[in-house]
């Protein structure tokens, strides 16, 4: 089964992304210096659980400091210019365009500032991930260590009744055919038969804001390689299986339009906290946002509300395109649907493989940044020699093949002796912009502090994102993330004012990617209120606030953190390959 993000070509309409000036937060006052710190369904029985994407590592955020952690409520501060805090009641800030050399795509009708939400859209369907069908609920797409099983198919699983009945109208018909059919089929499968269940029950068009209709989506069938189609064919032949005979029938045409669709057009959709991708959906606005490499708005999941017991406080999942910076009216909006720290030819060749198009972004064509990301060092003000630098260079890209085989069978011990001996290597000879050393800086800070080793972490981690800050977009959404997590790890360590610091440069970088409502600009708020409390505590005595320190550390020690991803987990939200 072919695995992949949301395509576009030269003539298609699909879609795909994963992601300054601040209004209206309550952000202080930044320093101009990184770290300086800033002042009827079926009954349920219960069962307990046991793709692609590995859990990520989630820095602990009390425990460390447990004898003086403040418990504080993150307010919701809404974004002044935004006007869609939930689904969108229009689509007033954008229109339906053909764009040069792309196809159809969507252009701002009004001007747009950083934060501000262009659009938010439900899911026409989505469903959990092959892989974590035991571990995920299937309502709201929230991890859980204990789930409920529904007692008539036995395979879909939930928090608990409240959300298997939120659930039941779009898993009613879904069950049967489980039952019937003797088993649940893959993820593929599963969302197209709950795409046309929907279709046939409420027509091409769902909504009033919606801008196209499946139909006019490209499929890219025919672009597909021997083994895809293969694989593509017989997830047609098992959909025919599965498919109820008392349902509507169609054509083997628009099973396979809707299946091929769902290939290239399908969004990654994470769980509550955005840190791993456990389900795949099919939002059709989306699919009309174009790629650039360096694009003004990026794509955030909000999973909405489902577990309030009181269904009107409900609120659905859905995506949000949020602006990056400032946009004119008549601008294209775009998304990126790979990550930038890679090579201009690297991307084009992501691009070509999943996306069927070449790609043609001025970043691409002057490929702009490529000489920092093979840079070499500088040493007493004269350039290591090229000759040494590439050299170097092939040999990192050597042991990072090793390290993430080690990485993938958990021998975490390996991968930091791995790494340990290549920045070694790499020390002296390559920039602090080459993407190698760059990936060995945030594989090391990522297990080292899953080890605990929190001063060497601390160490890398600010390696690392200073790096970023000379590649990334300033708003990048993998920025913030990466900045937050470097942020954490320097609070683990003790270094409580340059945590502090790291901690709200991204908290504002979040603020523009994900919200003032999202879940982890909500802990990172109650992180930085919390850390800035410990810095005043600092500040005033020094010797008190280690001493009060080491004896939160001895009295509540602090638990193992979760195993480092195998791969990045915000990135490429969108399915890929």
């Amino acid at each position: 089964m072919r695995v992949k993000s949301v395509q576009t070509s030269a003539t298609s309409n699909s879609i795909k992304s994963h992601p300054a000036v601040i209004v209206a937060s309550p952000v202080p006052a930044l320093s101009t210096d990184l770290w300086e710190p800033c002042p009827g369904p079926s009954r349920v029985t219960t069962h307990t659980s046991s793709r692609n994407t590995p859990s990520e590592p989630q820095h602990g955020t009390a425990g460390a400091l447990g004898y003086f952690s403040i418990l504080v409520s993150a307010r919701g501060i809404p974004d002044a210019r935004s006007k869609l805090t939930g689904c969108s009641e229009d689509m007033e800030f954008v229109e339906v365009f053909d764009s040069p050399g792309k196809g159809r795509g969507l252009r701002a009708t009004k001007e747009l500032w950083a934060g501000d939400v262009l659009f938010a859209e439900a899911p026409l369907a989505s469903v959990v991930l092959d892989s974590l069908v035991s571990s995920v609920c299937h309502g709201c797409f929230r991890r859980q260590e204990k789930l409920q099983r529904c007692g008539q198919c036995r395979f879909a699983q939930y928090c608990d009744r409240t959300c298997q009945r939120a659930s039941w109208e779009e898993h009613k018909l879904e069950c049967a055919s489980i039952k019937s059919y003797g088993k649940a089929p893959n993820e593929n499968i599963r969302l197209a038969a709950r795409i046309m269940w929907r279709i046939d029950k409420e027509g091409m068009v769902v909504s009033d804001t919606q801008m196209t209709t499946l139909d006019e989506l490209e499929n890219h069938i025919c672009d597909m390689n021997e083994d895809d189609l293969k694989d593509f064919k017989v997830d047609i032949h098992n959909f025919l299986d599965f498919w109820p005979r008392v349902s509507k029938q169609h054509t083997v045409d628009s099973i396979s339009h809707i299946l091929g669709v769902i290939n290239c057009n399908g969004f990654m959709v994470s769980d509550q906290r955005g840190l791993q991708a456990v389900g795949v959906g099919l939002f059709p606005n989306l699919c009309l946002v174009n790629h650039d490499c360096w694009p003004n708005c990026t794509v955030i999941l909000n999973n909405g509300n489902q577990s309030a017991v009181d269904t009107m406080y409900h609120s659905q999942k859905r995506i949000e395109l949020r602006a990056l910076g400032k946009i004119s009216p008549g601008e294209e909006v775009t998304v990126s649907y790979v990550d930038y720290l890679n090579l201009s030819e690297d991307r084009k060749r992501l691009l070509k493989q999943q996306y069927y198009f070449d790609c043609t972004c001025e970043h691409c064509t002057n490929k702009t940044k490529d000489d920092l990301k093979m840079a070499g060092a500088e040493v007493d003000g004269e350039k290591v020699p090229e000759e040494k630098v590439k050299e170097i260079t092939e040999y990192s890209r050597t042991m990072l093949e090793k390290m993430e085989k080690a990485r993938l069978d958990a021998n975490y011990n390996q991968v930091v002796k791995i790494c340990r001996e290549c920045v070694e290597k790499q020390k002296d000879v390559l920039a602090d912009t080459h993407i190698y050393q760059l990936r060995m800086w945030c594989t090391l800070s990522e297990v080292l502090s899953y080890l605990q080793f929190f001063d060497e972490a601390s160490t890398y981690a600010r390696k690392m994102v200073e790096g970023y800050l000379k590649l990334y977009h300033p708003n990048n959404a993998q920025l913030g993330m990466a900045t937050m997590r470097a942020g954490v790890t320097h609070w683990q360590a003790g270094l409580i004012e340059v945590g502090h610091g790291m901690i709200c440069k991204a908290y504002a970088i979040l603020m523009i990617t994900h919200g003032p409502m999202h879940p982890i600009t909500k802990d990172l708020e109650a992180m930085r209120i919390q850390t800035e409390m410990e810095l005043r505590m600092f500040k005033q005595n020094e010797y008190v606030y280690h001493s009060m320190r080491e004896a939160a550390l001895q009295n509540q020690p602090m638990k193992m953190m979760s195993e480092p991803a195998a791969n990045e987990s915000i990135k490429n939200l969108f399915r890929r390959k």
